[in-house]
């Protein structure tokens, strides 16, 4: 079941659903709250003329972070925005840190605006879950399937979330490598 404005509102009051910084009113559609661009995103690094540079995700002892580490380099975007050119994925963040409370029975997907999807631009490739339990701020992956630069600027409105309802709470709340994402708890 997918929660309205109206409940998540409600949700966010209780404190079932931490949003930090608070989404102001303009934010809020009849089934979802949008989340804006960090400055911070991360570039993958482009490879010498002869270098070959492979991941292998599933070999034993893949360290993710590690690998990220060595073939992404971390920027921020300038005060006249960035241009995403065609074809180029890279990884950015939201400015708003999420609790989905473990006990709340709330789960939410990251969906991209479809303004921005009209243009090309796409903020998960894979990844839209955010599972109940989960805390940090939502890692995005960001890539301009167009044919035109798109300008991104900090602090635009980039994605949605769309928060449901679980059928019951989870054992244990989310603990995966992604738990926290690169921030510690605001407020």
């Amino acid at each position: 079941m997918i929660l309205t404005d109206r409940e998540i509102k409600m949700a966010l009051e209780r404190g079932a659903l931490i949003i930090d910084p608070r989404p102001d009113e303009r934010a809020f559609a009849s089934t979802s709250v949008d989340l804006t661009l960090d400055p911070a995103f991360s570039d993958f690094r482009q490879s010498s003329a002869g270098v070959e540079i492979t991941i292998d995700p599933a070999l034993d002892g893949f360290d993710h972070d590690a690998a990220m580490e060595q073939v992404t380099e971390r920027h921020v975007i300038p005060t006249d925005g960035y241009a995403l050119v065609p074809r180029k994925l890279i990884l950015g963040w939201s400015v708003e840190y999420i609790d989905l409370r473990n006990d709340a029975r709330i789960a939410a997907r990251v969906e991209g605006k479809s303004s921005l999807g009209r243009l090309g631009l796409g903020v998960h490739v894979t990844a839209p879950t955010i599972h109940a339990g989960f805390d940090g701020r939502i890692r995005l992956e960001i890539i301009n399937h167009g044919l035109i630069p798109i300008r991104l600027r900090a602090g635009m409105r980039i994605c949605q979330l769309i928060f449901e309802q679980t059928l019951g709470t989870p054992d244990k709340g989310y603990s995966g490598r992604f738990s926290g994402q690169n921030v510690a708890r605001r407020g």
